[in-house]
Parts: C-alpha cells; structure tokens; sequence
C-alpha cells in the first residue's frame, strides 16, 4: 500500500537524519497518531485509544475500545496535533541520544568552535550540540572570536526542556592533564603517569610526573624535544607557565622537588603539623617565593603541606638565639647542649614539648634537673613573648 510505503520511507528518513533509532520513531509516530485519534471528529479523549504501526508492512491499525478507526476520518486539527507530537517525541529522543552521549564525557577534555558570547558567556559549538564556558570557568586573560578552535573539559551535563546544556571549564586541571595526554604518548601508554596537579589558570601550573621504565626520563618525555611537547601546551594556554618536577615517595625528596626552580639546600618536615621548612640562599628566595607568592603556594597545595621558607642566614641567627637561650638554663653547659642537639632538641621550645621521661634519657639529667629545665625554659619563652609585645607596642 503505498500509503504504508510512505510510513516506512518517513520512519527511514527520520532515523538516518535525526540518528534516531528506527523503533523509537515508531513508537513516537504511534503516540502522535494515537493523539490525534483522540482529537479526530466525534472521537472521544479517554484511554481505549491505541495505535500500533506494523514495523514491517507499515500497516497503522488504530483501535477505539473495540471500534477500528479508519485513518480517513482524521480531520485537520487531528492532523496537526499529530505533527506536533511527533516532532516533540523526536526532539526528545534526539536529546536522551545527546544526553547519553555526553554524560559519559564528564572529566573529558572536548575541542569545538567559538560560536558568540551570551551574557558574558561563551557558547561554543561541539558538532551536534552547543556547549557553555561559563565567565567563572574562563581564564581571566584569554580572548575569543567567533570561529576560533576552542579545547575544555566537559564539568557537567544536564537536561533543560528539549535541550541538552554542557557545561564546560577552561579553568580545571584536567584541561592540562588532557593536553599532556594527548602530547605525551607515554603517558597514554602508561609509562608516564600524572601523580599531582595544582594550577592558578592562567598564571601557572605545577604538575608531578613519575616514570614506571627507569630507563625513561618523565620530564624530558614531557618537554619533548627542543621543548616542541611543553610548547604545544603552553601555547594552548596562552602562555601559562608550567613547572613539570618529578614526584617521590620520600617527602623531603619531593618538598625540595616541588619548589622548581628554585634551589634548595635543605628541609625541615614536621609530619605531626603537616608543616616543613625549606631552607635556601639568600639569592635564591625571591625564587622560592615566586611573583606574588605563587611558587611556594602551589609547592603548598602539590605537597599538601604547610611550607615557611628561610634564608641560611636567618637560619644560623635563629640557632645562635636558641643556643644562648639554652645556655641560660641551669646547669646548661656546651657539652650538655651537644648532648641535646643529638637527641634532636635545640631549642627551649623543645625542651617545653618535652617529657621529664624524655629528658632524663639524656646523659646527665635527671628528674630534678629535667624539671628545672622545663620551669626555665618556660619563664625564657614568656619573657621573650613579653618582649615581642612591647616592640609591637613601640612601633
């Protein structure tokens, strides 16, 4: 019948051109027309209304209650209704189709076009549907014209009415983790990995490599030659600099690590606090603090640590202060002092931290006098933090 050849060829042609699935489209043309057999002349809107299309033949059979309902008698207010319920049920699955797509793209990096800005906005066009780059996931310094290549990571994807809304972000450390994967093919392959990434977008990443073949150097693999890899990146980036280090398990190795470019000449880690103290030249400290502070924060946040940083110098003034305030205790001599510095106590502080147990481990000290020494060291610390207070009150 040629009218149920025009039903398959419709169902054909939406399916290869909405990329629909063939018995989607007839379940929506079964709903559309069964819409319309409730609005058809004389008909009735109760639920005995059912329509089933033959998925081979194209045969509509289309049932009131008991009643055949002739195709013919659909008038053309039935017929428009028809048309707007087919086309809303296949606005629909095309979006569940991009939906499913897309909601297993969520931490993936997606390249599309620049289309226009949109309340300070910018949609971009990834093929099949538009994605957003909301201002706060924008990168303060970056630019765009309409038909520029864009990349950014997929943060979220939701539904809102017929439409599929991408949510995208230029400002995530993922985007960088993506742009060395795909310039990196160790890292793909694994011999490569990302074991920590902190980013101030825009301004500059840290990001720690560990290579699994010791025959393999990560930050060479990862510069690439003549630095052709780390350039590609940073021009996507627009310039960000990026610090790459090498991670280690042992904390002290990745602290000093971690401040690149910066040299360090020691560290000084409290587990316990979750502090360390990285020591460096006097010319290298305007280095380790980096513009605005910025490479001893992200040394922060990489190593998750608190770090402070001080200068050789200050570090031998501050130990020529705890060594004579020690030496201010009773019976505090230099051979005694030594005997504290091995047992990893230089200071009054120290000693204040301390148990009587502890001390009286030391060669020499005894319950009374490790009880001396702590009452003293208590009255040292007070009298300095007196002293603090009116230097303040002075300035």
């Amino acid at each position: 019948m040629p009218e149920n050849q025009e039903i398959l060829r419709l169902v054909e042609s939406i399916h290869r051109e909405k990329e629909v699935s063939r018995e989607t489209v007839f379940v929506a043309l079964e709903s559309a027309l069964t819409s319309a057999c409730k609005k058809r002349p004389g008909g009735s809107s109760d639920n005995e209304v059912v329509v089933h299309i033959d998925r081979e033949t194209g045969e509509i059979i289309a049932m009131d209650g008991d009643a055949r309902i002739p195709m013919a008698e659909l008038g053309r207010i039935a017929a428009q209704t028809a048309k707007q319920v087919l086309i809303q049920r296949i606005r629909e699955a095309e979006r569940d189709i991009i939906f499913a797509e897309y909601e297993q793209k969520v931490g993936d990096m997606v390249t599309g076009n620049v289309q226009r800005y949109d309340k300070g906005g910018l949609i971009v066009n990834l093929g099949k549907v538009e994605g957003i780059l909301p201002r706060q996931e924008q990168i303060f310094n970056e630019n765009y014209s309409p038909g520029e290549r864009i990349r950014a990571i997929i943060t979220e994807v939701r539904k809102r009415g017929n439409k599929v809304i991408i949510a995208l972000s230029r400002t995530s450390t993922k985007l960088v983790t993506g742009l060395f994967e795909l310039e990196v093919p160790e890292i793909g392959d694994r011999i490569i990995e990302i074991k920590d990434i902190v980013r101030e977008p825009g301004v500059r990443t840290k990001i720690a490599v560990h290579s699994v073949d010791s025959k393999v150097d990560c930050v060479g693999a990862c510069v690439g030659v003549r630095g052709n890899r780390i350039r590609n990146i940073v021009n996507e980036l627009n310039g960000e600099r990026i610090d790459i280090i090498v991670w280690s398990p042992i904390e002290e190795n990745y602290i000093v690590n971690a401040m690149s470019p910066s040299e360090v000449i020691g560290v000084e880690l409290d587990r316990d606090e979750g502090r360390a103290r990285v020591i460096v030249r006097e010319d290298q400290l305007s280095l380790a603090i980096g513009k605005k502070g910025q490479n001893v924060r992200l040394a922060a946040k990489l190593t998750n640590l608190h770090i402070d940083i001080i200068t050789e110098a200050q570090l031998s003034e501050e130990r020529t202060k705890f060594k004579e305030e020690m030496l201010q205790l009773p019976q505090m001599d230099d051979e005694l002092y030594d005997r504290f510095l091995f047992n990893g106590i230089e200071s009054v502080y120290d000693i204040v931290d301390s148990d009587i147990e502890e001390l009286c481990e030391i060669r020499g000290v005894d319950e009374d006098l490790a009880q001396q020494l702590i009452a003293s060291s208590e009255e040292v610390i007070a009298a300095g933090e007196m002293e603090q207070e009116e230097q303040q009150e002075r300035s």
